[in-house]
């Protein structure tokens, strides 16, 4: 079963839309323009074409390539890395792994710096209004509260995300429209030859585009969020918030212009242009905001490692869901990873524009990573004329080409950063490769040839019976087929007799939400292979699923058996089922060329500090049985031994 692709336009899914999507570039308005102006003097060049800078950025970064393009590649309503990796990865022929890889690894990695940096930059207004306050304890329990919060969901809370931002965009277009009517002039930024001298003329002008690139830093976490809303929805109240946007931005500008100062002096110009009377209401609306931004990219950090997961980028964690809303996943593991990050990030900047110094890096290489699935899916899937895709490409390569060069000097400032960067895509790079390399050495043997022995094996009376139903996990995805490790478990020292042998494939489809399955009985009664195809999305809970197949078995009549069809007894209600779980090590026997050694020894490494297949696939410990079998790659029969 696929969900329905496309969601309705209504006033709620627009108000849902603005509590879901826009957190994060939402809240960029509270340090865009402090960051580009910094401790330079203020003039007309400065303030004139950061502005124009900003909104080009967001015309053609926001715009053009996430709302208009980028949107259109939605895998059945979802979007993100993941989702386009899985619509175009068939036209890739591996090439797209590591841009995968990299794309999913800054993105997660900005989940570490964007809660800090929005929630420091709405708290320290404070010092406004209340002079020498400590920011960094109330930055530290307003983060550590809400990643405790995670673990309940956020259901309950969730409703009024929709009507605070709202408000807040509300407020941006209010303060921002309170500044232009005092120097209307500003509007005249909005050409863009302002922003072209501002890059050829102001000296180094070039390298701020570092600052002016944080105005569109949450474009990629609007992607990852299509599914929550449906493109409609995003598009419309886009006009909305780019209004907002702009209007605050230009808002800013005109007070910076008008204000007397040569240099900001340590104000934020976002506060700035609030009357004094507001000031502390705004800051109450800011660290809300802030709030709602950091936690949508919690949530979205979840999803992401939901997916890696089942597309074979990230060792089994734990899973849960806190809440019956749909898609609401809670993982501790990552929940503790961020949570841990992000006071880190606090304790070591100190403050935001410390913090603005280190910002946009990931992001910049995360939205290179998007532009090349992107082009695949223009070329492959939506069959985009060929001079149309490169000129698209040579766009916003030369885009965000300029934006990485520029963010490359933040390197000095983030290089404790470049470490949790690369642990975590070392973990998907080992993941993703050694499978591949395990699963290369896989051997199958044709099934068909084994039912006979089986149904022997079956009624044999003099073999203790095992099981009424044993169950295999099989990676075997075509029909006949089944690892011979399976086979030589049947058939051991102490044979494994039972009225049914199923044997259980899980087929990860490239849909996200794709639930159904097919049943093929090889032997009637006897063997019957069960493949499950199940969506990247949908958590794989082996034993519910396969207990509901058999009971929808029973009651079709397709299942007999000579003791109770469901395989229970009139002593126990409960039916006989044995999941048997084989785990692998590596054998002694083996030789590998370093490479493989090091990905393989890692795998299982990784293996033994991720979650068991037991509790990964739901199955309750009564009903498993664990068996070793080693991993012979270079097994004793391919040595050349010569008698003397």
């Amino acid at each position: 079963m696929n969900l329905p692709t496309k969601q309705k336009v209504t006033g709620i899914t627009l108000l849902v839309a603005l509590g879901i999507i826009y957190g994060d570039i939402g809240t960029s308005p509270l340090y865009v323009m402090k960051a580009i102006i910094g401790d330079k003097p203020i003039n007309e060049l400065l303030v004139y074409g950061a502005v124009s800078c900003v909104f080009w950025t967001l015309t053609f970064q926001t715009t053009l390539k996430y709302i208009i393009l980028t949107l259109s590649a939605d895998n059945h309503g979802e979007g993100g890395v993941f989702s386009l990796y899985a619509l175009v990865k068939r036209f890739g022929k591996g090439r797209l792994v590591i841009p995968t890889i990299l794309g999913a690894t800054t993105l997660l990695a900005d989940g570490i710096i964007t809660p800090p940096i929005s929630v420091a930059s709405a708290v320290e207004g404070l010092g406004d209004v209340i002079p020498d306050i400590p920011t960094i304890p109330i930055v530290v329990v307003i983060i550590s509260l809400l990643f405790i919060f995670q673990r309940f969901g956020t259901q309950k809370v969730g409703s009024i995300f929709g009507p605070a931002m709202f408000i807040w965009f509300c407020m941006l277009f209010v303060l921002g429209v309170s500044q232009i009517i005092h120097h209307p002039m500003i509007i005249k930024a909005l050409n863009p030859m302002y922003g072209y001298e501002l890059l050829t003329q102001y000296p180094k002008g070039f390298w701020l585009l570092g600052a002016v690139f944080l105005c569109t830093t949450g474009a990629e976490a609007l992607y990852s969020d299509l599914g929550h809303c449906g493109k409609e929805n995003i598009r419309i109240t886009w006009v909305f918030v780019k209004i907002s946007l702009v209007v605050n931005y230009l808002g800013q500008s005109a007070w910076l212009m008008s204000q007397g100062k040569e240099f900001l002096e340590g104000r934020n110009p976002f506060y700035a242009i609030m009357p004094h009377w507001f000031l502390l209401i705004g800051i109450v609306i800011s660290t809300f905001a802030t709030i709602i931004a950091s936690q949508a990219l919690i949530s979205g950090s979840f999803t992401l490692i939901n997916e890696a997961i089942s597309l074979n980028f990230w060792p089994r964690v734990t899973l849960k869901n806190p809440t019956n809303l749909k898609g609401q996943i809670y993982i501790p593991s990552i929940n503790n990873i961020l949570w841990f990050g992000c006071i880190l990030m606090i304790l070591y900047f100190k403050n935001s524009t410390n913090m603005e110094a280190a910002y946009g890096f990931s992001i910049t290489i995360a939205m290179m990573m998007t532009t090349v699935l992107l082009t695949y899916y223009l070329i492959y899937i939506k069959k985009v004329r060929l001079s149309l895709v490169t000129l698209i490409l040579v766009v916003f390569a030369i885009i965000e080409v300029s934006f990485f060069i520029a963010n490359v000097s933040k390197i000095k400032q983030r290089w404790m950063f470049l470490f949790f960067e690369l642990f975590i895509f070392m973990v998907m790079y080992v993941w993703y490769y050694s499978r591949k390399i395990n699963n290369r050495f896989l051997k199958f043997t044709n099934l068909m040839e084994q039912t006979e022995t089986l149904a022997t094996l079956s009624e044999d009376d003099a073999i203790p019976k095992y099981a009424t139903h044993l169950i295999y996990l099989s990676k075997a995805d075509k029909t006949y087929e089944i690892e011979e490790k399976i086979i030589k478990s049947i058939f051991a020292k102490q044979p494994k007799r039972a009225d049914v042998y199923w044997f259980f494939h899980i087929n990860r489809t490239n849909e996200p939400f794709t639930l159904n399955y097919e049943v093929v009985e090889l032997l009637d009664d006897k063997v019957i292979k069960i493949i499950l195809n199940i969506g990247f999305r949908v958590q794989p809970k082996v034993e519910l699923y396969f207990k509901k197949i058999v009971q929808d078995l029973v009651n079709q009549k397709q299942l007999n058996l000579h003791i109770r069809p469901d395989g229970s007894s009139k002593y126990n209600s409960e039916p006989d089922f044995k999941f048997v779980i084989i785990e692998k090590f590596i054998s002694v026997e083996n030789e590998f060329a370093f490479k493989e050694g090091w990905l393989l020894t890692s795998y299982f490494w990784l293996k033994k500090l991720s979650l068991s297949d037991e509790k990964a696939f739901g199955l309750d410990k009564s009903d498993v049985a664990i068996e070793e079998y080693p991993m012979v790659y270079s097994p004793v029969t391919n040595l050349e031994l010569n008698r003397k």
